[in-house]
């Protein structure tokens, strides 16, 4: 069943937000408010339907918009997880999602929304990895079949864009009504990482 985030989880990933999240807020509620109080085309949720918060996060970012969006609108909360963990290690991280992306591999979910039917508006949020979707949201969305939904997509990226994620969704929601997409930048674990190798060849030169 859709579960939120523990307490300490809750914890831990506050200190992953960058500033750059901070000055997304406005954005990111005007983005909520499309759903949860406009009445523009149809945008609006219905009353009686339901909401899910779908997600799928690495170093947390992800998940601190997610459980914004759950809180804002009432809606219930899944986060997306490969059967099979990912490396902790960043680089080790990177390449194996790389690989995965080339070879075309659906990586199997630890588990499936159990109820999709009873939700009318789904926000499926992710990461952008190797420039578009990450391989456990194509297996998601091959699992889980959108049709006569509304999608409202959340991203984050480290600085180079979404990439072809939209082409990607638009390919595996068939039938679905994919909503202008809310993205934001949180570049901060790759800039760690710059500066570390950076001091790095500083000590080795």
């Amino acid at each position: 069943m859709p579960a939120g985030p523990s307490r300490e989880d809750a914890l831990q990933v506050a200190d992953l937000v960058s500033r750059r999240a901070i000055l997304a807020v406005p954005a990111l509620l005007a983005f909520t408010c499309t759903a949860a109080c406009a009445e523009e085309e149809g945008a609006a949720v219905m009353p009686g339907s339901k909401t899910l918060v779908a997600y799928l996060t690495r170093s947390g970012n992800t998940r601190v918009i997610a459980g914004t969006l759950q809180r804002a609108l009432g809606a219930d909360l899944f986060e997306i997880r490969s059967a099979q963990p990912y490396p902790e290690d960043y680089e080790r991280h990177v390449a194996q999602a790389q690989r995965e992306r080339d070879s075309g591999y659906a990586p199997p979910l630890a588990e499936r929304v159990a109820n999709l039917a009873a939700y009318d508006m789904v926000y499926l949020g992710f990461p952008i990895w190797g420039e578009t979707t990450p391989p456990p949201i194509r297996t998601f969305l091959m699992a889980h079949p959108l049709a006569g939904k509304t999608v409202r997509p959340f991203i984050t990226h480290g600085g180079y864009g979404v990439g072809n994620s939209l082409k990607v969704l638009a390919e595996h929601a068939a039938g679905a009504r994919i909503e202008p997409p809310f993205v934001m930048e949180a570049d901060q674990e790759r800039r760690t990482l710059n500066a570390v190798n950076g001091w790095l060849d500083q000590i080795r030169g």
